[in-house]
């Protein structure tokens, strides 16, 4: 373990994993418990509320430039905590009622569980129920219809589990979730999530693959079966870049996806089927630490915050691709929604929240309206789960 002053996230995770003093060990457990920024949120909410106990502007339309998506505000619903109490209801009535002794007594981390229950803090209206819905695998369906990588529509097109398929295809044996070969289900998972926009083996450590088990030996081979698995994915990489950056000298073209490139008044665009555009401002090519043509833009530094020219690649830009095509399909979803009469209460990256009176239609009835084919999207294989709660919680 080496020495060091910093008190990271990352060096207190080191130090309570290697220390042998115990004094150390529980003043940094109760320094991490009292640190935990989510619980500021209630802070928010109440900073917030109006007048009739409702929070207004939680959203701003267009809030991440690169994709359209919208972005949190105020009380930041796009990064809630995630619940996993198995008593979520009675930990959030104990609260309620300021029951502080048996709250204590019966869930002990105060900060911890106060932070898993900052989703319930929103509630639909009187006389009224929260009906939940989200994609199922959003992103992982558009890059396969992008790519036009069958064996992945396949998949979705037959309600499949894509990690379980993945993994089956990365190791050439059948793989069921719970079920033969069970164990190879999370190794399907960490490539998927990692792999699928050009990330290496430093995209998987990122992603957490050696916590989970996965030693350093295995992770190049993981790199290698992903993409020789997937290769109309990884040609999808190369042809956006190629694409992009024939556009900024001067030469659109459009990619068999229907997603198109172009440069106008100085700024990169790629049009979406959806008909919506993608910018990029005062796009150049410059040379890359490998010696190879490199498309920059003018745009805020995710790190710093700074204004200043940003390299891109392939990879990023299908990310930036395919999360902006997911947006639009909330988008469309949520116009289907409210063109039904339906209450869009807020929404969460590819999820709706939607304020019901109770007995009035289902979270069926929602789960099919928001997997309902695209016009725009033919062929894309769209899935929806939904449930009902009476108040916001991760099902």
């Amino acid at each position: 373990m080496q020495s060091n002053n910093s008190l990271d996230k990352n060096a207190v995770t080191e130090i309570l994993e290697n220390s042998d003093d115990l004094l150390v060990k529980n003043v940094l457990k109760l320094r991490s418990e009292l640190a935990k920024t989510s619980t500021k949120k209630y802070q928010a909410m109440l900073m917030s509320v109006c007048s009739d106990n409702r929070i207004r502007g939680l959203l701003q339309f267009y809030g991440a430039n690169r994709t359209g998506r919208w972005a949190g505000r105020l009380v930041q619903v796009q990064n809630l905590p995630q619940n996993h109490l198995p008593d979520l209801e009675l930990a959030r009535e104990y609260v309620c009622n300021g029951d502080r002794e048996m709250f204590h007594m019966l869930f002990g981390n105060v900060p911890k569980t106060l932070s898993e229950l900052i989703r319930t803090a929103f509630i639909p209206s009187d006389g009224r129920r929260f009906i939940v819905s989200d994609f199922s695998a959003i992103e992982a369906r558009v890059i396969a219809y992008l790519a036009d990588e069958k064996w992945r529509n396949d998949v979705f097109r037959n309600g499949g589990d894509i990690y379980c398929a993945s993994a089956s295809q990365m190791f050439k044996v059948p793989v069921e979730k719970h079920g033969i070969n069970g164990h190879l289900r999370q190794k399907g998972k960490i490539a998927e999530l990692a792999l699928g926009y050009g990330g290496s083996v430093g995209a998987l450590v990122s992603m957490g693959a050696l916590k989970m088990g996965i030693t350093e030996e295995e992770l190049q081979p993981l790199v290698d079966s992903w993409r020789s698995t997937n290769p109309k994915i990884t040609a999808l990489w190369k042809a956006v870049e190629k694409a992009a950056l024939s556009a900024v000298n001067g030469n659109p073209s459009k990619l068999p996806c229907g997603v198109a490139f172009y440069r106008q008044s100085g700024i990169l665009f790629i049009r979406l089927p959806s008909g919506r555009s993608i910018a990029y401002v005062r796009p150049q090519i410059t040379e890359n630490k490998f010696g190879k043509p490199s498309l920059t833009y003018m745009g805020i530094n995710q790190s710093s915050g700074v204004w200043e020219r940003v390299e891109t690649f392939g990879g990023k830009l299908t990310e930036n691709i395919v999360q902006a095509f997911a947006r639009d399909c909330l988008a469309e979803s949520i116009i289907r929604l409210e063109s039904r009469g339906f209450e869009v209460n807020f929404h969460v990256h590819d999820e709706v929240i939607l304020d019901v009176p109770k007995g009035v239609s289902s979270a069926k009835e929602i789960a099919e309206i928001m997997g309902d084919p695209i016009k725009w999207a033919k062929g894309l294989y769209l899935k929806a789960e939904a449930y009902e709660t009476e108040f916001y919680k991760k099902d």
